[in-house]
């Protein structure tokens, strides 16, 4: 049972890449506070799966699963059209999907990876920001939130096309919470450290990555998806009704310094 700032009851959310992993976790947080929600990946199976095993959870079918390509606009729009007709307007948004389809340099980094890296992590945000805030400006009130990274402060020599993708959003929620400000409307970014995520995996993986994790992070730990769950419910609810513009940091102090 939920009650006051975070009572997300009569609340539609949708959310891109949750068939899994943080945005999974974020799907689940949602439900679990009385939203109905919208989720989609790629392949409808696993998502399908992992809005069968959210309603287990919550006791009851507040999850519905979508099958979209996040890369391509036709299927965005589709997923916006769905979510209308089999749940309402939306009132969330959670753009959790994204790619990074190259490792390296970005001096040998492909004009194809590059574009898509681009793309998808950046303009089908936008693209479905676009789709969505119309039914939060008629009511006055909604709640955008994309995932960002804390790779989008610093150079890589290995993430560096991801790295500056991920700068992008932060600047794309920042002009567009000035911009849909004065209409009710809260746009943030989301920032993960490094998560313990099947996307994440070649990074954490490894005994280096725990060996940092546990003398470099001050919460001496690699961070987890359910990390994101109450920052999702945060942003989503009115507990977060004077917050917008912001890149919020989830990486257990290991970017406070930086």
């Amino acid at each position: 049972m939920t009650h006051g700032l975070f009572d997300l009851t009569g609340k539609t959310a949708l959310l891109t890449g949750a068939s899994k992993g943080m945005g999974r976790a974020m799907a689940e947080a949602l439900a679990q506070h009385g939203a109905r929600v919208m989720i989609s990946s790629r392949k409808l199976d696993g998502c399908q799966q992992a809005a069968d095993g959210i309603n287990a959870k919550v006791g009851e079918e507040r999850v519905l699963a979508h099958a979209c390509n996040a890369g391509y606009k036709d299927q965005l729009q589709a997923l916006v059209d769905a979510t209308h007709s089999r749940i309402g307007k939306i009132d969330i948004l959670v753009g959790n999907a994204g790619v990074n389809p190259a490792y390296g340099p970005m001096s040998s980094i492909s004009d194809e990876a590059f574009d898509k890296t681009m793309s998808t992590n950046v303009k089908a945000n936008h693209w479905l920001i676009q789709m969505v805030a119309p039914d939060m400006v008629e009511r006055g009130s909604g709640s955008i939130m994309i995932t960002s990274s804390v790779g989008a402060f610093a150079p890589s020599l290995v993430l560096g096309t991801y790295n500056i993708s991920k700068l992008a959003v932060i600047g794309l929620m920042r002009n567009i919470a000035a911009e849909l400000g004065p209409k009710g409307v809260r746009c943030n970014a989301i920032c993960p450290g490094l998560i313990r995520t099947d996307f994440a995996e070649a990074l954490w993986n490894n005994p280096e990555a725990e060996a940092r994790a546990k003398s470099e992070i001050p919460m001496r730990r690699l961070g987890e998806a359910e990390d994101l769950m109450g920052l999702a419910v945060f942003l989503a609810s009115d507990s977060s009704a004077y917050v917008t513009g912001q890149a919020i940091n989830v990486c257990g102090g290991s970017y406070m310094w930086a």
